[in-house]
């Protein structure tokens, strides 16, 4: 693994690096939140490689020192203290359900409120506490959970197993299922949601995903897979397969096509919302049910399924 060299502020690239793009080392290193600093910075020449100016795409070779600017260090690169990790935090991270693990692979069943990683006004998440508990400092997010969404996460023990599955993610050969309660009932009981969708644009005060033509593009299938209605209230199940892994994707398109999901106070409609909370709805109701790939090592396909949130029973009843 790349080690770090704090006082020099200074990575150091080493075998299992050899000839990976410079943007993806500092991704995996500083966290994909961070894609559109590293990438900004590296395009400005700041970020130097050997003292040199280079590109997002220049490939690194082992022994390479890759120099990072203050903002990089100074916005989250160095991880809490284990003992600075929240008693609280951790004593719920040691109740997660593991739905996987081996050598290579860790993956658990993440509940709806919990961050999976420190940055944004958290101290520490879900990733910072795994690492302590089960003592794996190497351990890496291989897709992201947004703290309101529940299911399946799944991390990379291996920095070789990280880039197998970021690889896996890019060329679409993982395919992730997700089932949601959503307001009204669609029209078409299936079909596919196309969009461009751009990110950072600020309405009324607060930043949020939006249609743009120049946004990236965005694909998710659908299929509706139940139609409910109660005290004149229609909603819906609805399973739905991203192509891409866009942020908040699912709910953007859901809400542009006037069926947001239940308990989005971002996208949804208010008054949908209190109606869901009436018949004791809570929280965001998107879930990660299913997670089918490949094993990195093994080769071995999994399918990996969180069971659906206890409280969604009630509301799937006629």
């Amino acid at each position: 693994m790349a080690r770090e060299n704090r006082a020099q502020s200074l990575l150091h690239i080493s075998d299992d690096e050899q000839n990976s793009r410079l943007d993806r080392v500092l991704i995996r290193r500083l966290g994909g939140e961070k894609r559109a600093l590293i990438l900004r910075l590296i395009r400005k020449g700041n970020v130097r490689v050997n003292k040199k100016r280079a590109r997002p795409e220049l490939r690194v070779q082992a022994g390479d020192q890759v120099f990072l600017p203050a903002s990089l260090r100074d916005s989250g690169h160095a991880e809490t203290p284990p003992s600075a990790l929240p008693a609280t935090l951790l004593r719920r991270i040691e109740q997660l359900q593991t739905l996987y693990e081996d050598e290579s692979l860790l993956a658990v069943y993440k509940p709806a409120g919990m961050v999976v990683h420190g940055g944004s006004g958290y101290q520490a998440g879900l990733i910072e506490g795994l690492k302590t508990l089960r003592d794996v400092p190497e351990l890496r997010l291989a897709h992201r959970l947004d703290r309101d969404t529940s299911g399946v996460l799944l991390m990379a023990k291996t920095l070789a197993s990280l880039r197998s599955l970021t690889e896996s993610f890019r060329e679409r050969d993982m395919q992730k299922v997700y089932v949601a309660l959503i307001a009204g009932h669609p029209f078409a009981s299936a079909g596919c949601m196309r969009s461009r969708l751009s990110k950072g644009v600020v309405r009324g005060g607060e930043r949020m995903v939006q249609h743009r033509d120049d946004g990236k593009e965005s694909v998710t299938d659908y299929q509706v897979m139940m139609e409910l209605t109660r005290d004149g209230f229609d909603y819906a199940l609805i399973a739905l397969k991203p192509h891409s892994g866009r942020t908040h994707q699912l709910r953007v398109q859901l809400a542009g096509e006037g069926h947001a999901i239940l308990g989005d106070g971002k996208y949804g409609r208010q008054e949908d919302n209190r109606r869901f909370r009436k018949m004791g709805g809570k929280g965001l109701a998107l879930h990660a049910w299913r997670l089918r790939f490949v094993h990195p090592v093994t080769g071995r396909e999994l399918d990996l399924r969180a069971v659906w949130p206890e409280n969604w029973r009630s509301l799937l009843l006629p």
